[in-house]
């Protein structure tokens, strides 16, 4: 602490003023609440007893009063929740800025306290909140609803208050970056990811209150906290962006573990967690044709275990190439689509002339399918006093020259010139066979919906309004052309690393690439910085990609990258656990393949009962001590990490990525067997 006493004595009456204030309030709320409580249990008692008595005008105006009651109770008991969340813990930081009202005290939590109209704690959200992120000592500016406010940063002062107590607190003339965030970074983790709202940089600021611009793209590196920020930059939208709420929200992860991971930092924040699901589960609205689609972790699981036979078919498949192709296919298959004969039965005589002037020519402006739902609708309007479209439309496609399933329509693309040409080669059938799986590979399925999209219309989501990409590296761009065509009314968060590509058979330049989606109207920013790992981790993390980073935050270990080559693996493992628990809350064994993860689990688990392992379709698990693959470790991170493949089985120059995504996980403390 490098206060004076008086200035410290000063600041333990503040903090015992302030938790008395917020422990009345909490009071107050939880005892409104149980009187609303009881409340809302004589109106329905009344509404029940009277609804013979009122007529439906007085029933609706009574009900609609009730409910504008009970949405500013739940409003309450929200902002009971976050005092109470914070109730011995009330603030992390103040600032003495004086400005045209004159010099205040802006203490800074979680959540917002008023007294007598005025703030006693101000949320961190909060516009005038975000100079403690954005200035050093001296001239400052913040922008708030009526303006831009101008004023002199006077001091920083940050704490660490435990049990209502006061355990560390200094003043900073610096930026936030010493000693709080170097405390936090030496610090062990815990099962979930925690918010990091007293240690937010100046650059990860500027894109969780970025609200200038629809849709940004964020390249940061390993370590850089993109994670964090998204998460954080979505507490800020729910409270800078009105009626937007979290079911409005959706965030696409890269598996059901991290999901898991990172499901108690909006709670933390005091918001409810979003929508959630991985890019396979989204398209399962939108294919009903096959029982199931593959994981995203399944299909680079087959590339990496060398299962995958087609591997040139497959990045074929991936690549910005084939959209035009399927595009061109779609075309000339409708133009080719025609009726046959005259539609004739006891009940409706259309010619076939008159049919396909419909088909080819009236409708010809919107897809193929929908060409055939607005004929079978106009004739029954016609013919039938718009009754039994369905049963039209049955009749249509019985003399319709093409067939309309979907299945069918995309195993024929692959031997179409179309795709003949364009991959210079014929698909085998022993390929072309996997379509009639019950699983749909992960490949095909984005393939598989674009092409339905251009056959017929699927529908937009218009109740997401924010959605949130992360791993956007492992994402091609026909992935984005599908999400930005379906996702119709949403703005886009989308971060990653081209550093940390697992998908082996795509790759960006630049994820600036991705600008071209939004027509260019997206904000494209780098995160530099590295909070994650020990100089001594990330300067060997480089030497694998041949990179020149900026050099760690944290400060140095002293924990050299330790290598070991394989003799006795039982009893190694074992005492590199052994030592490595002294230290570390996390530890991981990280394998290439969940072949050697499993091997892992069985080498070791009667001697660690406290080990767990993670497979594809993990959702739930225990950070203490885990195996997991490499493709499984995307966005966590563990106090220290054990890097093991077999003898036999080194990272190849091929699976780069993946080692540095491997080795980047680590906090502490980095071994690896049988890698160089």
């Amino acid at each position: 602490m490098n206060l004076s006493e008086e200035e410290l004595s000063k600041e333990i009456i503040h903090l015992d003023k302030t938790i008395k204030l917020l422990r009345n309030e909490i009071s107050t709320l939880a005892q409104d609440l149980y009187d609303n409580e009881e409340k809302q249990k004589e109106f329905k008692k009344f509404i029940w007893d009277s609804k013979a008595e009122l007529d439906p005008t007085e029933m609706k105006t009574i009900m609609s009063n009730n409910d504008q009651e009970i949405d500013n109770l739940e409003m309450k008991a929200k902002y009971y929740r976050k005092l109470y969340k914070i109730q011995n813990s009330p603030y992390f930081a103040k600032i003495v800025f004086e400005g045209d009202e004159g010099t205040k005290d802006i203490y800074i939590g979680l959540t917002y306290l008023t007294k007598n109209n005025e703030n006693v704690i101000y949320d961190w959200r909060s516009p005038i909140a975000s100079i403690f992120y954005d200035y050093e000592s001296g001239p400052v500016s913040y922008e708030a609803p009526g303006g831009i406010f101008k004023g002199f940063l006077h001091n920083k002062r940050q704490f660490t208050i435990e049990d209502a107590k006061i355990k560390r607190v200094f003043d900073s003339k610096l930026n936030v970056q010493d000693d709080i965030l170097q405390e936090v970074l030496s610090s062990k983790t815990s099962e979930y990811m925690k918010n990091i709202v007293n240690t937010i940089q100046t650059e990860q600021n500027a894109i969780i209150r970025n609200v200038k611009d629809n849709n940004l793209i964020v390249q940061g590196i390993a370590g850089s906290g993109k994670t964090s920020v998204a998460l954080h930059r979505i507490a800020f939208l729910l409270y800078k962006i009105k009626n937007l709420t979290s079911n409005k929200v959706l965030i696409f992860a890269p598996n059901n573990i991290f999901s898991e991971y990172i499901s108690n930092v909006l709670p933390e924040l005091g918001e409810d967690n979003t929508k959630e699901t991985t890019f396979s589960d989204f398209l399962e609205a939108y294919i009903t044709e096959y029982k199931s689609i593959e994981s995203f972790t399944s299909f680079i699981e087959r590339y990496y275990k060398y299962e995958e036979p087609f591997i040139d078919l497959i990045k074929y498949k991936q690549s910005n190439e084939i959209i035009k192709v399927m595009e061109d296919y779609v075309k000339s298959f409708s133009k080719k689509a025609s009726f046959t004969s005259d539609l004739l039965n006891h009940d409706v005589f259309i010619t076939k002339e008159k049919l396909n002037y419909y088909l080819n020519e009236r409708y010809s402006s919107i897809p193929l399918f929908e060409r055939i739902d607005e004929m079978a609708i106009k004739i029954s309007e016609m013919e039938l006093k718009g009754k039994r479209s369905k049963e039209v439309k049955s009749w249509l496609k019985n003399i319709l020259n093409i067939t309309l399933d979907y299945k069918m329509i995309y195993k024929n693309f692959y031997k179409s010139p179309e795709f003949i040409e364009s991959y210079g080669k014929t698909i085998p059938d022993s390929y072309l066979n996997r379509l009639d799986d019950k699983t749909i590979s992960f490949e095909d399925a984005c393939l598989f919906v674009y092409m339905k999209s251009l056959l017929k219309f699927l529908g937009n989501d218009y109740t997401i309004e924010q959605t949130i990409i992360d791993e956007a590296q492992d994402y091609n761009i026909l992935q984005y052309i599908l999400l930005k065509k379906i996702l119709k009314k949403s703005k886009f968060t989308i971060l990653g690393d081209i550093n940390q590509t697992i998908n082996p058979y795509y790759q960006y330049d630049s994820l600036e690439d991705i600008k071209q989606i939004f027509n260019n109207e997206a904000k494209y920013i780098e995160l530099t910085k590295t909070y994650r790992s020990s100089p001594e981790i990330i300067e060997h993390a480089n030497k694998i990609l041949g990179l020149n980073l900026v050099s760690a935050i944290r400060k140095d270990t002293n924990i050299p990258v330790e290598f070991r080559i394989e003799n006795d693996l039982k009893k190694q493992l074992l005492n590199d656990i052994e030592v490595l628990r002294q230290d570390n809350k996390s530890i991981a064994i990280i394998t290439k393949t969940d072949t050697e993860a499993e091997k892992i689990y069985r080498l070791l688990h009667k001697d660690l009962e406290d080990l767990t392992l993670i497979k594809n379709n993990s959702k739930k698990f225990s950070r203490t001590l885990v195996t997991l693959p490499s493709y499984m470790a995307k966005g966590l991170e563990f106090d220290a990490t054990i890097i093991y493949t077999d003898k036999d089985n080194p990272y190849t120059y091929e699976e780069r990525y993946l080692y540095y995504v491997s080795c980047t996980r680590s906090q502490h403390h980095l071994i690896i067997y049988n890698n160089k």
